[in-house]
């Protein structure tokens, strides 16, 4: 019975969870992307198959098997099974990650903002767990940064938005910028 899950964005911010113990992993064959779908406006941080790449993020229990507070936090998600060839971590038993499924719509869906309070809390998580050079990593292993951010850090909407600092919005300035991300305001 799988038991344990791979966060590989908000999850790996241990601020946002308590969901213990929880340690580094990576998985291999894997890329995050920003994807939009039919369910909100703002863009979903999902992954997809690609070979070659791996991608760093955390393994953490689920108390007793009871996944229902989980699958309520990762509702656009569905529960994707990792075969032990993916994950690179002594994970304890049958691991997965949360997917947000294939659209059809989804190229109509590519103007769904990134929430910029979001991808704070993703980058704090990374710099917490990876350092500065996981953060490059993270940014490096995500597609889809041609999707819109709409800064809302003085109001933010994401509703796990932390106190990340002026450090960390540097740093997520810095690569958005050197993406040549587009930023709104509304």
């Amino acid at each position: 019975m799988t038991d344990r899950f791979f966060g590989y964005g908000s999850l790996v911010n241990r601020r946002t969870h308590d969901y213990a113990p929880a340690h580094p992993a990576r998985v291999s064959g894997w890329r995050r992307v920003w994807r939009g779908t039919r369910l909100r406006r703002l863009a979903f941080l999902s992954v997809e198959p690609a070979p070659g790449v791996e991608i760093e993020g955390l393994v953490a229990p689920v108390p007793g098997g009871d996944w229902a507070a989980l699958d309520q936090r990762e509702a656009a998600y569905v529960r994707h099974p990792l075969g032990l060839d993916e994950i690179a971590a002594p994970v304890g038993g049958p691991t997965v990650m949360y997917v947000v499924p294939d659209d059809p719509e989804a190229p109509a869906l590519r103007e769904h903002p990134i929430l910029l309070s979001y991808l704070d809390v993703v980058v704090q998580g990374f710099l917490d767990e990876f350092g500065r050079a996981g953060v490059e990593r993270f940014f490096a292993t995500t597609a889809g940064w041609e999707v819109p951010v709409l800064d809302d850090r003085a109001s933010p909407l994401y509703p796990r938005a932390q106190r990340t600092g002026e450090a960390v919005q540097a740093m997520a300035d810095a690569h958005l910028a050197r993406l040549g991300a587009r930023r709104m305001t509304e």
